[in-house]
């Protein structure tokens, strides 16, 4: 019935509405629930936090001095909430604004008021950055996923970035780490190669963005002694625009002859359930029309996932 509804395009609710007298004979199922199913990722329930609106301020982050209830100034209703749906995995710091940001500026006691240009354009203050991520992480008992800048940054501030999230060595990024507060590395289990770099992080041709994933995979290491061989970071390239497929075509072409000095681990998907874009619902009193439009959208994953999925099974077959 479901597979139906997602080959057509049938809105949902049809199924509810659909008169009884239609139904001219009985549909029998059974639940064989002592037969296990096909294993579910758990990571794929991950969740996304970016510098947009009242996403991080206000919605995670409030400050220590904040009247709303809080440790460490992160919001203990919003730790509550993630903490009872277990959460996997939070991506971070963004988005758009994740390939402009500059992750110094987000550390140590000092931080410095920069311009989000890409959300409103407004001041970005920077209280909340690495630390403060890693501490809402561990309140909410979620892994983290990076994303480091390729769009505006630069190969030697990824690699100074990994190395103060996961040195264990005594050298300088470990020592300001410690002396920010956490003398123990942390554990990066992912890190994205950009975000979205055929459109805000850059506007780049396939060409170009493979170029440059190769040099940002070779010299962004994650030093953690828990996080080696079979524990090991992955490292996750920019796939899909929607329905557009030549960035995995391309990543996955160039994976299939990479030597030594270069990996990655995965292939991202990038794709909005807005109905339509730019998006112009409202978060409520939309009408049952555009409902049903958004679960059509939805539906459509399916088909993204296994258009992309041949791709990447062209080049690596296993």
């Amino acid at each position: 019935m479901l597979r139906k509804v997602a080959r057509f395009g049938l809105p949902l609710l049809a199924l509810a509405l659909a008169p009884v007298a239609q139904a001219e004979q009985p549909v029998a199922f059974t639940i064989q629930a002592d037969k296990p199913g096909a294993p579910i990722d758990r990571q794929i329930f991950g969740q996304f936090a970016e510098h947009l609106g009242s996403g991080i301020y206000g919605g995670i982050w409030v400050g220590k001095d904040s009247t709303i209830p809080n440790v460490r100034g992160i919001r203990s209703d919003v730790v509550g909430a993630l903490r009872a749906i277990h959460v996997p995995n939070v991506r971070w710091p963004g988005g758009c604004f994740g390939d402009e940001y500059h992750w110094r500026k987000g550390i140590g006691p000092h931080r410095q008021v920069t311009l989000n240009s890409n959300w409103g354009g407004v001041p970005e203050p920077n209280t909340f950055g690495t630390d403060e991520y890693f501490d809402f992480l561990g309140q909410i008992g979620a892994e983290a996923y990076v994303s480091v800048n390729v769009g505006s940054g630069t190969p030697q501030e990824a690699a100074e970035w990994m190395e103060y999230m996961t040195t264990a060595q005594k050298t300088a990024l470990g020592d300001e780490r410690a002396a920010n507060g956490h003398p123990a590395p942390y554990k990066v289990p992912f890190m994205g190669v950009g975000n979205e770099n055929w459109g805000c992080g850059g506007s780049m041709t396939p060409d170009h963005y493979v170029d440059l994933m190769k040099v940002f995979a070779h010299f962004t290491h994650n030093t953690n002694p828990d996080q080696q061989g079979a524990n090991a970071m992955k490292r996750i390239a920019v796939g899909s625009d929607g329905g557009k497929l030549d960035y995995t075509e391309e990543v996955m072409k160039a994976w299939s002859t990479h030597d030594y000095a270069w990996n990655i681990e995965g292939v991202s998907i990038h794709s909005y359930t807005v109905n339509g874009w730019p998006p112009h619902l409202p978060s409520t009193g939309f009408g049952e029309a555009d409902y049903a439009h958004l679960l059509k959208e939805t539906l459509g994953m399916d088909g993204l996932i296994a258009r992309q999925s041949a791709i990447m099974d062209k080049y690596d077959p296993g």
